[in-house]
């Protein structure tokens, strides 16, 4: 398929505009992603219609705790990826240069009908990063709209300002990973850069409707000082307020940083504390089983609101207004009129139709 968002260059290349990352194409060459490519004088998306495979999970592994809990969320990916992350941890998908991982061909139409009859709340673009396959997420957000289907976006958030506001125009939810909080980070463990991840992150809370959360894979000896913690958290309570959750996730050696030992439950949990201390109402523990790492509490009162375990909703009293019970705090987030059992830790493959 056609893709969108580059331009000719006076030397006879062209330039993908979709990303930071500008690649400048000959004839024939990918971009870094590996699934935009120039062919003739135009972009093509390689992937458009075709998945690395498609599952129903609980909403809580995006990781979204405050996006209708307890939901269930179609899901699916693509082949490739516009970071290079060392620590990958879908590395099989997002890695991938084989073509034939690509198993499932479902067309937009498809995929909502999906999720409509399975009962799914939402369908997430997730696994490897929507933004490379952006025309195929941005025409299956229309047609789950379409049939009452919410989208969801889990993203590094690595894109430019057009794409941008096209694509999350279309998302009623994203996750965005925030890799660390230094430039020398983002440069020598992810091949990228920090500020346009920032600069998405103010743009989706202040100028969108689009609901944040944001998740920090805390890597031993990289990212997780008390110090950048101190300072990332302090950055997020600054410019985005204190209601957007942020998730700090356990690490577990993969790819090409098999070296470095599991994240420490002293670090999630030390990490957690500073965030609350500076202010972020919502700070969230995952990959580990932590019953107070993974509570929602009124900002107002403290009450326990929402108890997890892992993916699990064990325990749910908001009332119909997503407000606290106890004092009427209003919690920040989306929430529906009534709570039903929870999806759980379930994990249930699906093959579309043909």
């Amino acid at each position: 398929m056609n893709a969108r968002w580059w331009h000719a260059l006076p030397d006879g290349r062209i330039q993908c505009d979709l990303c930071p990352r500008d690649c400048k194409l000959h004839e024939g060459q990918r971009g870094l992603c590996f699934v935009r490519q120039r062919v003739g004088d135009e972009m093509q998306l390689t992937t458009y219609g075709r998945s690395s495979g498609f599952c129903i999970d609980p909403i809580e592994k995006k990781p979204l705790n405050h996006f209708y809990p307890g939901s269930g969320v179609l899901s699916f990916g693509t082949a490739g990826c516009n970071l290079a992350c060392k620590f990958c941890q879908n590395w099989d998908i997002s890695k991938s240069r084989e073509m034939d991982r690509l198993m499932d061909e479902a067309s937009p139409e498809r995929i909502a009908a999906a999720a409509k009859d399975s009962g799914a709340l939402s369908v997430a673009f997730t696994y490897n990063d929507p933004v490379i396959f952006a025309e195929y997420a941005m025409d299956t957000a229309d047609a789950c709209h379409a049939q009452g289907v919410k989208t969801v976006a889990v993203t590094a958030g690595y894109i430019h300002a057009e794409p941008r506001r096209e694509f999350y125009a279309k998302m009623d939810a994203a996750n965005v990973d925030l890799k660390a909080f230094t430039e020398s980070f983002y440069q020598q463990q992810t091949g990228s850069h920090l500020a346009p991840v920032l600069d998405t992150l103010q743009y989706l809370h202040h100028e969108t409707a689009c609901w944040l959360e944001i998740t920090t894979l805390l890597i031993p000896g990289l990212n997780d000082s008390a110090d950048e913690i101190e300072q990332m958290t302090r950055w997020l309570a600054d410019h985005l307020g204190p209601d957007v959750p942020l998730h700090f996730t356990a690490f577990h050696p993969d790819y090409k940083m098999s070296d470095r030992p599991r994240t420490p439950m002293e670090t999630l949990t030390r990490s957690r504390e500073i965030a609350l201390a500076n202010g972020l109402h919502n700070v969230y523990t995952g990959n580990v089983h932590d019953a107070e790492g993974g509570t929602t509490h009124c900002p107002g009162c403290r009450a326990a609101l929402i108890e997890r375990d892992w993916h699990a909703v064990l325990r749910y009293e908001l009332d119909a207004k997503g407000a606290c019970p106890h004092c009427g705090t209003p919690i920040a987030g989306r929430f529906a009129t009534a709570f039903e059992r929870g999806f759980g830790r379930r994990r249930i493959p699906v093959r579309m139709a043909a």
